[in-house]
């Protein structure tokens, strides 16, 4: 019975959390296009607070400012790219959900396949190895000496 409730509680939780996310009625834009703009913005946009969140998801007060930051700077008359320049100015490159291949974030984009094909590399070069070991190792015969020690071992 406590584990029921428990689970029931949990859900008007999380329920009330959904409800508090994403813009309120007090930031939505009248213009229909704008406020569409505005949207998509903001789900390109990661919640400082809530780190992998975007801002639209996020209920958040920080993430609250930058919706309305996002909206302010549309209905100012910027494009979808100044917007996103201003808040990378603004709040740094993290800001970004989806990171530019542009600069430093190349190495990133760049290290992770590298290291999968090393990777790939490193494991076929070792089973190549070790299959040609296992051979010669099953071609090598005993000498008269080794079998004569390895019978004596045998009877003890």
């Amino acid at each position: 019975m406590m584990a029921i409730r428990s689970i029931l509680i949990a859900c008007a939780l999380l329920i009330g959390a959904a409800l508090h996310a994403g813009p309120q009625p007090d930031e939505l834009l009248d213009d229909p296009a704008l406020e569409e703009r505005a949207r998509a913005l903001s789900g390109d946009l990661r919640c400082l607070v809530c780190r992998n969140e975007s801002i639209d998801d996020s209920g958040a007060d920080l993430a609250r400012d930058m919706r309305m930051v996002v909206r302010e700077r549309l209905v100012e008359g910027d494009s979808d790219d100044e917007v996103l320049a201003y808040m990378v100015e603004r709040y740094g490159e993290f800001v970004l959900l989806r990171p530019t291949t542009q600069g430093i974030n190349m190495v990133l984009w760049v290290a992770a396949p590298t290291m999968f094909i090393v990777a790939l590399g490193a494991a076929l070069l070792y089973l190549r190895r070790r299959e040609r070991a296992s051979s010669a190792e099953i071609g090598a015969e005993l000498s008269p000496d080794e079998q004569a020690r390895l019978r004596d071992l045998m009877r003890d």
